[in-house]
Parts: C-alpha cells; sequence; structure tokens
C-alpha cells in the first residue's frame, strides 16, 4: 500500500493507493504539520487522533511525503521521524511542498511553478527538481499575497478602524475578537501564520467590494514585484499556481500575471490528484 500526502501549514491531503497500478484512490485530510510550528511528538499524536481508523498501517510500504516548512535537513528529519514512527514498516521519503507543487503542475515539464496558500512560495523547476528558488521569508518578514498576509492586511485596518463602513462591522459580528484576542493569539498562542490566514475567507466572501478587491490585487502585486519578477526571464515561463488562496481569486491573480508579461498555466487549488498521477507514472516506468 502507497501514501502520497501534501501538507501545507493547515491542511494535509492524503491519497492512499493499493499499488501504482490501481484505479481506486482513497483520500483523507489531517492538519498540516509545518515543522517550524510543530515537533516530533506533536506530529504522531495528531495522525494518531486523525488517520482514518481503516487505514491498515501496517500494510503501508510506501510514503511520499511533501510538506510546508520540509526545506532544512533538521525539518525533514523532523518529519520523517513522525512518519517512521506511524508508518514502521514503510519507506519513507520527505520533500518539500513546492516540489509537490511544481511536480503536480508542470510533471515532468520545466517552467515556474508558485504555491498562494497559508504562506507563498515559488520556484523554477527543471523538470526533476526545483532550480531555483527565492524565500518569501514567511509571515514575518515576507509571504506576500498569501492567506497570512491577507489576514493580516485585514486584522491591521479593523483594529485601527479603518474597514470601509459595513465591513468593519461585519468584520467584528463575524469574529467578535477583541484587540488583547488578537496580540494573544499573534504572540503567545500556537500557529499564529494559520491564525493570521483564518481571516482570508472574509476577503473572499466580500470580494465584490471595491476595498476586499483592492487588498488581493495589493497582495498579489506586491508578490509579483518582490518574488516573480525577480527570477531571470520570467515572462518566458507560464505561470502556474496552487493553493485556496490563488484558486479562490484566480481571476484577480490572471489579471496581475497578465499585466507583468506572463501567460497564465495551470492554476488549481490543490496539487494531490495531479501530484499521485506523476508518482503513479514514475512508478510504473520503473
Amino acid at each position: 500500500m502507497i501514501l502520497i500526502a501534501d501538507g501545507g501549514s493547515t491542511k494535509t491531503s492524503w491519497c492512499q493507493l493499493a499499488s501504482p497500478g490501481s484505479p481506486d484512490r482513497v483520500y483523507f485530510n489531517t492538519e498540516g504539520y509545518n515543522p517550524y510550528f510543530i515537533d516530533t511528538a506533536g506530529i504522531v499524536a495528531s495522525l494518531e487522533a486523525s488517520l482514518p481508523a481503516e487505514l491498515p498501517r501496517a500494510a503501508v510500504t510506501s510514503v511520499s511525503y511533501y510538506g510546508a516548512g520540509c526545506s532544512t535537513p533538521a525539518n525533514v528529519a523532523t518529519v520523517a521521524r513522525a512518519l517512521q514512527e506511524v508508518f514502521a514498516g514503510a519507506a519513507v521519503a520527505v520533500g518539500h511542498d513546492l516540489l509537490a507543487a511544481a511536480r503536480a503542475l508542470l510533471g515532468r515539464g520545466a517552467g515556474f511553478a508558485a504555491i498562494l496558500g497559508t504562506g507563498t512560495n515559488s520556484c523554477l523547476y527543471d523538470g526533476q527538481g526545483v532550480a531555483r528558488n527565492i524565500d518569501s521569508l514567511g509571515y514575518f518578514l515576507g509571504d506576500e499575497g498569501s492567506g497570512s498576509w491577507l489576514g493580516k492586511r485585514l486584522l491591521r485596518d479593523y483594529m485601527r478602524g479603518l474597514l470601509p463602513e459595513g465591513l468593519q462591522e461585519a468584520f467584528r459580528q463575524q469574529y467578535g475578537l477583541l484587540n488583547e484576542q488578537i496580540f494573544d493569539a499573534l504572540y503567545h498562542q500556537p500557529l499564529p501564520n494559520r491564525f493570521l490566514a483564518s481571516f482570508s475567507p472574509f476577503a473572499y466572501a466580500h470580494n465584490n467590494t471595491g476595498y476586499c478587491r483592492a487588498i488581493v490585487v495589493e497582495g498579489f502585486e506586491a508578490f509579483f514585484q518582490n518574488l516573480v519578477t525577480r527570477y531571470p526571464r520570467y515572462q518566458d515561463y507560464s505561470f502556474n499556481c496552487v493553493g485556496s488562496v490563488g484558486y479562490n481569486f484566480r481571476d484577480a491573480l490572471a489579471q496581475v500575471a497578465r499585466a507583468h508579461g506572463m501567460q497564465v498555466g495551470k492554476i488549481i487549488r490543490s496539487p494531490i490528484d495531479d501530484l499521485v498521477d506523476y508518482h503513479v507514472s514514475v512508478l510504473q516506468a520503473q
């Protein structure tokens, strides 16, 4: 039995295959496991609580896991140890979620790939691996255009009373947060990036307002100015993207991409289906 997983900071999407040639795919979700915010014990505890009861762990022979934050040897080891503990009989491989995005979007072809979800990332892909990556710097310093960036933008204006008439009250009624609660969540509670990103659906729900449309475009413009346009000859590539924020606001994203001279390729919510296709093709070719 084979497991393939794509893990963001908020959610991990899993696919279970009986064998490489099996037409039957079983999908399920767990929490996201960014090793910058959770340790091996925390990952194990979450998996033990959330994996499907009917999943025969002893029968799992291979786990291919791609995750947010899995960009350093130490972070890869944090996740790999957890997976090896849960799936003791499996061969475990851990890679970065950016590689998952590139493989899902481009297969074995070269090109440009991006993630716009809770966080942001981007790369040039050579058909096998990430050839060049400009660090998004995370939610403190960067992650322009991401869910955490949008949430931060909304919270700042809300806390200062700067949301337009109607939106200020709608935000207050929906979330009912005092400034003290917001500060506590950001500075004292775990997963502040996920907390920030949890407000991005508000922008989607009110995307028909000029304010929300403007801040979405502002975020994507900052993403292009600070990241995409810094890649050499970026206009030679089509713009391809995975992630809930990129997908939900794909019209605005396509508008900004075209304004920067890039043709728009694939914009998808989740890479898991295309990622599984990639792995199946590789396994069948062996």
